[in-house]
Order: C-alpha cells, then sequence, then structure tokens
C-alpha cells in the first residue's frame, strides 16, 4: 500500500476531508472496476499473542472478503459500480434501497482502517502532535483510554470504537454494526473493531480484555500520527 499518497473526497456537508491512501486497490472506481480485497499490511500470524493467527484467518479471509465479494456484487452494472468505496459509502448512506450498498461498503472500509489502526510494533504512547492533541482534548494519554475502553465496552451488540477528530479537537465515538465516521463528517483517525467476531476465539466474552490489549500492545501510533497530518 501507498501510504503517502493521498485521496481527498467531499462529504454531505460540503467539507473536505483527507484521508491517506491505504486503499489502495481497495476502491472502485477507475472506469468500474471492482473493489478489491487489500492485503494485510503485516502477517496474519503479526498480531500474537494479542489476536491469533486464527482469529485473523477468520475475519480477515472470511469475514473482510465477505463484504467485498457482496459489494461487487451489488454494485456491478449500477450507478455506484463506477465510484470510489468512500463516494459509494457517502452517497448510500440513508438512501432508500441503498442499505445493503452501505452496510458492506462500509463494512469494507472500516475493516480497512481497523487492520491499519494495527501494528506488531504498536501500542505504548503516542508522542508528539497525537500526544498534544490528545491530552488537549482528554486531559492525558491515561484518560483517553479509560473512555476509549468505556466507549468500546459499552457498544452495545456489535459496532466500532473510533477516535476521531472534528475540527481541532479529538473525540471518541461508538458506532453500530457497518456505521463508519466518514457518513458523518467526521475525520476517522483509529478503530477497533468490537464485533464478536474480532475477539471471541481469543477472548470469548471478556470484550474489556481485548479492547485494552489492543491499546496497550497494538495500537499504530504512526496510523494515528500521519490521519492527523492528513487532517491538519
Amino acid at each position: 500500500m501507498k501510504r503517502r499518497e493521498f485521496l481527498s473526497w467531499t462529504v454531505k456537508a460540503g467539507a473536505v476531508l483527507m484521508l491517506p491512501a491505504i486503499w489502495t486497490g481497495c476502491k472502485g472506481g477507475n472506469g468500474g472496476s471492482a473493489v478489491a480485497l487489500p492485503d494485510l499490511p503485516y502477517p496474519a500470524n503479526a498480531l500474537e499473542p494479542y489476536i491469533s493467527e486464527k482469529t485473523i484467518g477468520f475475519h480477515y479471509g472470511k469475514h473482510h472478503k465477505g463484504y467485498v465479494d457482496k459489494v461487487n456484487r451489488l454494485t456491478k452494472g449500477t450507478r455506484f459500480a463506477g465510484i470510489s468505496l468512500e463516494e459509494m459509502i457517502i452517497e448510500s448512506s440513508g438512501k432508500e434501497g441503498a442499505k445493503a450498498v452501505f452496510n458492506n461498503a462500509a463494512q469494507v472500509f472500516n475493516h480497512t482502517f481497523y487492520w491499519n489502526s494495527m501494528s506488531p510494533d504498536g501500542g505504548g504512547e503516542p508522542t508528539g502532535a497525537v500526544s498534544e492533541k490528545m491530552k488537549a482534548s482528554f486531559g492525558s494519554v491515561d484518560k483517553f483510554k479509560n473512555e476509549f475502553v468505556s466507549a468500546a465496552t459499552g457498544q452495545f451488540g456489535s459496532g466500532w470504537a473510533w477516535l476521531v477528530q472534528r475540527d481541532e479537537a479529538f473525540e471518541i465515538v461508538a458506532t453500530a454494526n457497518a456505521d463508519t465516521p466518514i457518513a458523518h463528517g467526521l475525520k476517522p483517525l483509529m478503530v477497533i473493531d468490537v464485533w464478536e467476531h474480532a475477539y471471541y476465539l481469543d477472548y470469548q466474552n471478556k470484550r474489556k480484555e481485548y479492547v485494552e490489549a489492543c491499546l496497550e500492545h497494538l495500537v499504530n501510533w504512526a496510523f494515528v500520527e500521519e490521519n492527523v497530518a492528513v487532517a491538519d
């Protein structure tokens, strides 16, 4: 993935957001080319012992791939076939008859963002601009972590816990099912998947332990920093 290339798009409210192009090979468009399953940014066993290769195999190889396959079936020959993945999400959000397109396109986006939000060299504390913005927004990094864990564990049923940027401030938001910040004009910085299939093989019903392990050992602060730099 060419992480230093950038993609811009316009959200409903008319504000222009910038996203790092982790979507190389993932986006549609280019004359109607299909959405592709992007490569994982690390080997399937790279996040062990916190997330097992078996979980990655099912999660990436079955769930993520399934969303890619379905969005391609749903959009083939339609007006959605010739636009980017992000445009599919914006154009289908809340639209009558387009719920399935939204759900599957958003899940491709969300999962791609999730894989990049983690790293085998991740965890620890953020530095630089991310650390300063976090302290300004939450009071301290520890307070951010506590609030993030609370949001992730408090999300009823399936969904996602996000760190997002609104103007100059960081916020934590939880979204249900396939919902995603880009459908609401928010700039995503990092996400943890709290659908049960993301953690149940490794943690059973202990969602809090999974979220804490991601924050302490896996969160990719370099990716967060890149997203903040794009937003600025």
